[in-house]
């Protein structure tokens, strides 16, 4: 029998999300939010659900459970008071850099290996994965 490498990956991503979430006393969904959230500055709480792919009781529970741990902060949106957004709290910013530096740094020498083409395929093999596997989610989520 063949091997599954898109399995093989997706787990051991998942996995790797789940240990780096665990040591912020997070779940995987938890540390995808924070990081979307650290990433893109102050966002509306519903901008998360497509990042996420949750619905919004789902959403609900992990900006709950973020504000919870102090990892974020509601505040009213300046430009429409009705809207909530939803800020990363400055005093309570996890410091991951050894953790990605370290995979960085493993990452690169295996990497080293390759060629121009050879990175240009892999690459290219890559963006139609993320592409393909984003088009399942939103599929699923429907």
């Amino acid at each position: 029998m063949a091997r599954d490498y898109g399995w093989e990956l997706s787990t051991a991503i998942v996995l790797f999300h789940e240990a780096v979430a665990r040591r912020l006393g997070l779940n995987a969904a938890e540390h995808k939010a924070l990081g979307a959230i650290l990433r893109s500055g102050p966002m509306p709480i519903g901008a998360l659900a497509p990042e996420l792919g949750v619905g919004v009781t789902a959403l609900t529970g992990i900006v709950d459970r973020l504000e919870r741990a102090g990892y974020v902060l509601r505040r009213p949106d300046p430009s429409d008071r009705r809207r909530t957004l939803l800020v990363a709290n400055p005093d309570k910013t996890p410091d991951l850099g050894g953790i990605f530096a370290d995979l960085g740094q493993a990452m690169a020498e295996f990497q080293s290996r390759y060629d121009e083409h050879e990175m240009a395929v892999i690459t290219d093999y890559l963006d139609n994965t993320i592409r393909v596997l984003r088009d399942q989610v939103t599929r699923l989520a429907s």
